[in-house]
């Protein structure tokens, strides 16, 4: 199960989708469909069966993210949090051999699209919660146990 939180921008993105989708897409694809529709034989219009597959898509994105605005808590910046490791931080790790990250914990709905991003719900992003710069975590994934070092935590404000 996901934790219900998302960061302001994450909030604002998904909004943004939302306003896209219901405003611009939707209504021009729905003229295209009635358009397609009024040709005649459905059956073998490509026109028409692309369009109506693409509302259908559209519409179940639509009810996918008013479900998710309703339920999602926005987490803003607290200046308790600084220099600790919680949701919104921007986080560099370093390991052992040498390998260095940065990354982002973010909400579930946010990781998409984006490398440096990491959900609250991965191994990672929980073994990293309430630490701070200097602290090793140990992170047990499929591919086995790796140690990290925090090198940087900082937040966006």
């Amino acid at each position: 199960m996901k934790t219900p939180l998302i960061t302001p921008a994450g909030m604002a993105a998904l909004k943004s989708e939302l306003d896209q989708l219901w405003r611009i897409e939707r209504p021009d694809i729905t003229r295209k469909v009635t358009w397609a529709a009024g040709l005649g034989d459905r059956s073998e219009n490509a026109d028409y069966q692309y369009n109506k597959r693409r509302l259908r898509e559209i519409d179940r994105r639509v009810r996918y993210l008013r479900r998710c605005l309703a339920d999602l808590k926005v987490v803003e910046y607290n200046p308790q949090q600084a220099g600790k490791a919680y949701f919104g931080a921007w986080v560099s790790v370093g390991s052992e051999v040498n390998q260095c990250l940065q990354f982002r914990i973010v909400g579930y709905d946010e990781i998409f699209g984006r490398q440096d991003y990491i959900s609250i719900d991965s191994p990672m992003a929980r073994a990293l919660l309430g630490k701070s710069v200097g602290d090793w975590v140990q992170v047990t994934t499929g591919s086995g146990i790796q140690d990290w070092e925090i090198t940087d935590i900082h937040y966006d404000q």
